[in-house]
């Protein structure tokens, strides 16, 4: 198609502009992509809400793959602890660092992986194979809904709410500790709060998962802020990361209420 020329003697004149409108230059090439620009100016990629899915998408695949090795294989309540504990030293060593490792984080999902791959297992024969099923949809349905009340702005990221989430799950999550480490000297279940005392230990675990589900608003507020302030690709990682490690606590205590509710029929 033949390029329209201006009418306005000003521009009529104007070599580059007549350049501009010849088939293939100017406006007629493709707008350059944001690596192009990357190349260009030789500053890295800016960290886009693209990024955050695919790599958290990614790391959602590795710890299915390793789960459902964990599952077929039936490695059992040993190897479970181990991986745990592997994660959370990994968990540790991915909070703490400065610099984002995609080695690391990717680890880290694998290790997830075959956790809640050998927990789910357990759970199935215990309580039957339908309560890793209501899990997974109950861990769905809960982040689909904090994800749309952030997007409506029913949840809002502000300093008090913040404090509350905060102080409130670092509180449950410290009794669950002190539970433990009183059940390592004695009685498996101290205070009564992981399945001896079934109303306390239903009461507690919606709590978890109420401060635990509440967190993710905090971790949408910081990518949307990241986004905006042009952080670098690399950096989606962390935010990716930061989703599974909630999507993972949001899952196990899930699976757990799910069968103090199943023990109390």
């Amino acid at each position: 198609m033949r390029s329209m020329q201006s009418n306005n003697p000003v521009f009529a004149r104007s070599e580059p502009l007549a350049r501009s409108l010849q088939p293939g230059v100017g406006f007629h090439e493709p707008a350059p992509t944001p690596q192009d620009v990357a190349d260009i100016y030789g500053t890295p990629q800016r960290m886009t809400l693209d990024d955050v899915i695919v790599k958290t998408g990614l790391l959602l695949g590795i710890i299915l793959v390793t789960g459902a090795a964990a599952w077929v294989l039936d490695v059992g309540f040993g190897v479970a602890a181990i991986a745990g504990l592997v994660g959370f030293a990994l968990a540790m060593v991915n909070i703490f660092k400065k610099q984002v490792s995609p080695p690391l984080v990717m680890a880290y999902a694998a290790t997830q992986g075959l956790f809640i791959g050998a927990i789910s297992h357990i759970y199935a024969g215990a309580f039957g194979g339908g309560i890793v099923t209501q899990a997974v949809l109950g861990t769905a349905a809960v982040f689909a809904a904090v994800l749309v009340g952030y997007k409506s702005g029913r949840l809002r990221n502000t300093p008090r709410f913040q404090k509350v989430v905060t102080f409130g799950l670092i509180g449950m999550v410290g009794l669950v500790v002190v539970n433990f480490l009183f059940g390592m000297f004695g009685d498996g279940d101290a205070l009564g709060i992981r399945g001896e005392n079934l109303p306390l230990s239903i009461l507690v675990s919606v709590a978890l998962i109420t401060f635990g589900a509440l967190t993710f608003v905090m971790d949408f507020d910081q990518a949307d802020k990241m986004v905006a302030a042009g952080v670098p690709e690399k950096e989606s990682w962390r935010v990716s990361f930061g989703l599974v490690v909630g999507l993972v606590f949001l899952y196990l205590e899930i699976l757990r209420l799910l069968s103090y509710l199943q023990g109390r029929d």
